[in-house]
């Protein structure tokens, strides 16, 4: 028996990084997995790899900040499974044009407000009505260690502490409906978009280089990857985390705690 048997899951932002090795993960426990994302190519790559290991997946082409895009998602998500159980907000990220507030461009404060609130909102606006359908459920939204300390990114710790904000909020709204909801505020995570833009982790023996390396080296374990916060989510997922509803839980090896 898996911990997901017989849910269907929403996950946004699957085409690649956490959002995919939840699809993955997500199947393996029993879940029909509806992957939600802009990039046709990378959503259908995540839907193929959920098939090979025997698991049910739809791809839909969703952009997040778009408000008719996400009905559509939804509307095609039950004319396929009929319901839906689990929500996953996992799209969303930063820019590396943000920066202190007093410096940063305006586009920066609207794309990033966008994709992580409205990809939070629309999503959650439209979803939960069919989670409630379902007869209850869990939502689990992404937020990040930015929200909790000082970050240099400052548009991005605002986007990601409204998520807070809203998480806590949405699970005292809809607790009556017997949805959960809560939140993972990840550390940095080596999905291929942090690679990019703080480079490779060493091979073993040669010299901390790059600006992901430099960063291991302050993690108590080391930096965390993209399946390590797709278990957290996992767990807030299933039945085991029952009595867990608005809470945060910081996955991040114990730098918050330093």
């Amino acid at each position: 028996m898996g911990k997901l048997d017989n849910k269907v899951a929403f996950i946004t932002g699957s085409g690649t990084g956490i959002g995919r090795e939840a699809a993955l993960l997500f199947a393996k426990e029993g879940a029909k997995i509806v992957v939600a994302d802009f990039n046709k190519e990378l959503g259908g790559e995540t839907e193929g790899l959920v098939k090979e290991i025997g698991g049910q997946a739809l791809f839909v082409e969703t952009n997040v900040t778009d408000e008719d895009s996400v009905i559509a998602a939804v509307k095609a998500s039950i004319e396929c499974y009929g319901k839906i159980d689990l929500l996953y907000n996992c799209a969303g990220g930063s820019v590396p044009e943000d920066g202190l507030v007093t410096e940063i461009e305006t586009w920066v404060v609207d794309h990033t407000l966008a994709l992580d609130i409205k990809g939070t909102v629309f999503p959650s606006r439209y979803v939960i009505p069919e989670i409630i359908k379902a007869g209850g459920g869990a939502v689990v939204n992404m937020s990040s260690t930015a929200a909790l300390r000082g970050n240099a990114m400052h548009v991005y710790s605002a986007a990601k502490g409204a998520i807070v904000a809203l998480t806590q909020s949405m699970a005292a709204s809809y607790t009556n409906d017997q949805v959960r909801v809560n939140a993972i505020c990840p550390g940095i995570i080596l999905t291929d978009r942090v690679k990019i833009r703080f480079g490779e982790l060493p091979e073993e023996g040669k010299a901390a280089e790059s600006l992901a390396a430099r960063t291991a080296e302050r993690y108590p374990f080391g930096v965390g990857h993209p399946i390590e916060i797709a278990q957290v989510a996992l767990f807030l997922m299933s039945n085991e985390s029952r009595m867990v509803n608005g809470t945060l839980v910081v996955a991040d090896g114990g730098m918050a705690a330093f």
